[in-house]
């Protein structure tokens, strides 16, 4: 409990930015357990040289003080002045990992061993790359956040131990990067709602013939859920073997409309999740639709932009809770 309030104190210290140079101000360094206990083991063979007077004991253990001196130096200097850039992950779904790309500019020699990972992670979980002289390398983290919304990245820890493994050299790292959560699709999902009609008496007409099921045939369309089976074009279904249906001004007059009150008897995030499958469901489909949620309303498109704004509504809607929690900072300010 301690060491976590330490560190939350050390994180909180940090200003955020998407971009660092590592400066000797922002660099720590010790010894690993094999450093002290190399240091050990030199303070015994000293001991040892006094103790018998033996010139080449002297000779050694000074000559592996100087290589460990000269290893430390070059560990620090395995990080100075490294440049970090992270890019703005893309959104992910609620339970899903996110992947943070960081890329390392490197101005001066070659860097071996540079290691990233989440701040306060096992040491199995840093991802660890060379950087070449006067380039470039990425170096690609995963998290997975549990709850919709915008959040910020997790603090990063950048360390190296070459090329003895005797000092660690590290930093820590906040980036300013927020990544988008999209609520978690139910599963399974449940069937699409029944369109339901636009209330446009304008409609698009092509020339063709009449249809059986009333109204003026104006060609054929993707087969959607609840579609009558007299709407299917079944001699185009048997040439082309996929399952279509007459697309006449009755069926134009539809819309699929994704409303969180149709949602059925659940509340909270699990009506998000819903709607969320709902609109994952009806794009897989290449249907038009539209959202409706308390205080939005979004007008019926199709297309991946229609779902990245229709997603995006669902992460950031606020629920009953969150909109309670905003309002009473205000009511306490008046």
């Amino acid at each position: 409990m301690i060491r976590q309030r330490v560190r939350a104190w050390f994180e909180n210290r940090l200003p955020r930015s998407d971009s660092q140079t590592l400066t000797q101000r922002k660099l720590y360094i010790l010894p690993t357990q094999a450093g002290w206990g190399f240091g050990l083991t030199l303070a015994l063979m000293l001991l040892a040289s006094v103790n018998y007077q033996l010139n080449l004991g002297y000779a050694l253990t000074f000559l592996l003080g100087g290589a460990a001196l000269v290893a430390m130096h070059q560990t620090h200097a395995n990080l100075c002045r490294l440049e970090l850039h992270v890019k703005a992950p893309a959104p992910v779904f609620a339970g899903h990992p996110a992947t943070i790309e960081v890329v390392l500019d490197n101005p001066g020699p070659e860097r071996h061993g540079v290691g990233m990972g989440l701040y306060g992670a096992r040491r199995p979980d840093m991802t660890f790359c060379d950087v070449p002289a006067q380039g470039s390398s990425p170096l690609r983290l995963r998290f997975t956040p549990q709850a919709r919304g915008r959040h910020a990245l997790p603090t990063l820890l950048v360390e190296t131990h070459f090329p003895l493994g005797l000092f660690r050299a590290w930093t820590v790292w906040r980036p300013a990067a927020r990544v988008l959560v999209y609520p978690a699709p139910e599963q399974p999902p449940q069937p699409l709602p029944p369109p339901q009609p636009s209330g446009s008496g304008a409609q698009p007409t092509r020339r063709g013939s009449c249809s059986g099921g009333g109204g003026e045939f104006e060609g054929v369309r993707a087969y959607r859920r609840g579609d009558a089976m007299r709407q299917v074009a079944w001699k185009k279904m048997a040439r082309s073997g996929e399952m279509v249906s007459r697309d006449t001004s009755a069926s134009a007059a539809l819309t699929l409309l994704l409303d969180a009150a149709a949602a059925g008897n659940v509340s909270g995030e699990a009506r998000l999740s819903r709607l969320a499958a709902w609109v994952l469901a009806a794009e897989q489909q290449g249907l038009d639709f539209g959202l409706k949620l308390p205080g939005l309303d979004l007008p019926p498109a199709g297309g991946q932009a229609q779902r990245r704004a229709a997603l995006e509504a669902l992460a950031l809607w606020p629920t009953p809770d969150q909109a309670g929690a905003a309002a009473d900072p205000a009511r306490r300010r008046a």
